[in-house]
């Protein structure tokens, strides 16, 4: 198989060498700066290629930021003999970005829940238009240890808004407001949260700027924060319940203590 990696990213390195070391594939990377293509490709012992390169492939995986991937899947479809996927990160447009540019082709979009250092994980698949190649890509991610969650466009991008746009709210909220606390003062919660906030601010901030203009979910977490903030003690409690999901086991709970 030969495959092309447009964007030799963090992830799509990661997706490049899975390939390449499960298939025994050819594997060629590109990017808008070449050195970083060059260094994908030496890192995984592969090969780097101009994106203007007129090379056909068995299949293209687009691996760029959210904001690009439309514009590349059409830019760069046309090398695709076989299958064309993505692992952008949002589903809807790259579906129907590939839908309309290679109807003719196999074509499913990936998105790897997590940081390529901590795979292997989950990997979220919309299977568009599924066939031989994609279906060897797809046993090849599996063999490496990942656990493949079948899913629709709608489905995915509903739930990124609190996983992953909600989610990094918070946290960025948390470290944001936090102050210095004298050692010996902390609580295994705020350790914790700590922990949480120093992996997400240790990584590029462009990645989570992306999520955040793509996926609603931050403006929840700031009402939410308000409403706690300014309620009485009833309110309060009754947030709490709500939050841990026990609000309706209230009456119940109470009539048996």
């Amino acid at each position: 198989m030969k495959l092309l990696v447009v964007g030799a990213g963090e992830m799509g390195r990661w997706f490049g060498e899975i390939v390449a070391s499960e298939l025994d594939a050819d594997v060629a990377f590109a990017d808008a700066d070449p050195e970083v293509a060059e260094a994908a490709a030496e890192a995984v012992g592969e090969r780097s290629v101009s994106l203007s390169t007129d090379e056909r492939f068995d299949a293209v995986c687009v691996a760029v930021p959210i904001s690009a991937a439309s514009e590349a899947i059409e830019r760069h479809a046309a090398k695709a003999e076989r299958a064309l996927l993505d692992v952008t990160g949002q589903m809807a447009d790259p579906v129907g970005a590939m839908a309309a540019v290679a109807p003719d082709r196999e074509r499913v979009s990936l998105h790897p829940l997590f940081a390529a250092a901590n795979a292997p994980g989950n990997v979220a698949v919309v299977a568009d238009e599924s066939g031989p190649v994609t279906d060897r890509i797809l046993h090849a991610l599996e063999s490496a240890g990942n656990r493949l969650v079948e899913t629709t466009p709608a489905e995915h991008d509903e739930a990124m808004e609190t996983v992953q746009a909600g989610t990094h709210a918070a946290v960025l909220a948390f470290a944001s407001a936090a102050e210095d606390v004298p050692e010996g003062l902390t609580t295994p919660v705020f350790e914790d949260l700590s922990a949480v906030a120093e992996q997400v601010t240790g990584n590029a901030p462009s990645v989570y700027a992306e999520i955040q203009a793509t996926f609603d979910g931050a403006e929840r977490v700031a009402e939410a924060a308000t409403l706690l903030a300014d309620a009485d003690a009833d309110e309060f409690a009754e947030l709490y319940r709500a939050a841990g999901g026990t609000a309706e086991k209230t009456g119940t709970e109470e009539t048996e203590r």
